[in-house]
């Protein structure tokens, strides 16, 4: 399957997990495309001032991998800034959130995997 970008969904929410301001999101691929379990595969724009709120991951994993800018990482309550090149793990009940501090806009990647029950 080849998607192109005009054929992916853009979502835009107000703030999202009750951070702040608005949340551009263009949806990569989306998860009923696949047979994984991913519940999200997106680029995500936050510019200045814009957050995604504190939030926790039960039963799943989120990685942001940042493409451009800078951003700041609360990580189950330790504070760290992010560029690009730079992932964040969030998931096993951890909570996290992101802000864009700067006057450039950040970009980044999240990816949502849901844990899969063994096998039997």
């Amino acid at each position: 399957m080849v998607k192109t970008n005009q054929e992916q969904r853009q979502e835009t929410t107000e703030n999202r997990f009750g951070g702040n301001g608005t949340v551009h999101m263009n949806h990569i691929i989306e998860k009923n495309e696949m047979l994984a379990n991913c519940r999200l595969f997106a680029r995500i724009t936050l510019n200045q001032g814009c957050s995604i709120g504190y939030h926790a991951h039960n039963d799943e994993e989120e990685v942001y991998y940042i493409l451009s800018g800078q951003g700041v990482v609360n990580d189950n309550g330790t504070i760290y800034t992010v560029n690009p090149g730079d992932s964040v793990l969030t998931g096993n009940g951890a909570s996290h959130s992101i802000e864009n501090q700067c006057a450039e806009p950040m970009e980044m990647v999240a990816v949502v995997l849901t844990y899969q029950p063994p096998e039997r």
